[in-house]
C-alpha cells in the first residue's frame, strides 16, 4: 500500500515577499574592507632640524659623540678663517646663548612629539656643551681635542650637580646639564691656559 503523496511546500524567493518584508542588507564598499592607515606622529619640522643637528641625532653609535666632534670641527674652521682672533670669545658666548635659546624649546617639542623624555637623538645639547668648552680656549688642534675629550667625559660622568639638572622636565632638562658639563670642561681648560699647560 503506497502513502498519499504530500503536497510539497514551495520555495519562497525573495521575490515573492512583500518590500516590506525584505531586510535591508548593508552594502560594504572596497574600501571599507581595508585596514585603516596608522596616523603618523606629527613633527614640527624646524624643531626637529634644530634638536637633532639636521639628522646627525641619528647617526649611529654615538650620536652625542658626533653631534660634539662636528661642533669641535665647525668652531675650529670658522674661528680660523671667519672670525677675528679678538672676537672669538664673544662669537663663542652669543653663539652659545643663540643655541641654548633655540635649543631648549626645540628639545622639548622633539620630546614631546617623540614620547620620551630624553631622545638620544636630540643632541642640540651637546652642541651647546661643546662650544661651551671651547670658549677661550686656544685654537691649536691639540686644543680642541682636550676640550672635545674633556666635555665628553664631563657629559657621560655627570657629577654633582649635573643630574639635578638632568631631571628638570621639558627641553630644559635635556640642555641644561650638557650646558653644565660644558662649564666643568671650561673651568678645566681655562686652569690648564693659566698655568700654561695649554697653549
Amino acid at each position: 500500500m503506497k502513502l498519499s503523496n504530500r503536497a510539497r511546500p514551495s520555495t519562497i524567493t525573495r521575490r515573492d515577499l512583500p518590500e516590506a518584508l525584505i531586510p535591508e542588507i548593508p552594502t560594504t564598499h572596497v574600501t571599507d574592507l581595508q585596514p585603516a592607515e596608522p596616523k603618523r606622529p606629527q613633527r614640527t619640522k624646524w624643531a626637529w632640524a634644530v634638536a637633532t643637528l639636521v639628522g646627525v641625532g641619528f647617526w649611529r653609535p654615538g650620536s652625542g659623540t658626533w653631534a660634539s666632534a662636528i661642533t669641535a670641527i665647525a668652531w675650529w674652521a670658522a674661528a680660523h678663517y671667519l672670525i677675528p682672533v679678538r672676537s672669538q670669545w664673544i662669537a663663542a658666548t652669543v653663539l652659545v646663548w643663540a643655541i641654548i635659546i633655540v635649543g631648549i624649546p626645540a628639545a622639548g617639542i622633539v620630546a614631546r612629539e617623540s614620547e620620551q623624555e630624553d631622545p638620544s637623538f636630540v643632541v642640540i645639547d651637546e652642541v651647546a656643551g661643546q662650544l661651551i668648552a671651547l670658549i677661550a680656549v686656544p685654537l691649536r688642534w691639540q686644543s680642541v681635542i682636550l676640550g672635545f675629550i674633556l666635555f665628553r667625559v664631563f657629559d657621560i660622568w655627570k657629577p654633582p650637580p649635573l643630574r639635578r639638572l638632568e631631571r628638570i622636565e621639558g627641553g630644559a632638562g635635556i640642555v641644561l646639564d650638557d650646558v653644565g658639563a660644558g662649564l666643568y670642561a671650561l673651568i678645566i681648560a681655562q686652569l690648564l691656559v693659566y698655568w700654561r699647560l695649554l697653549h
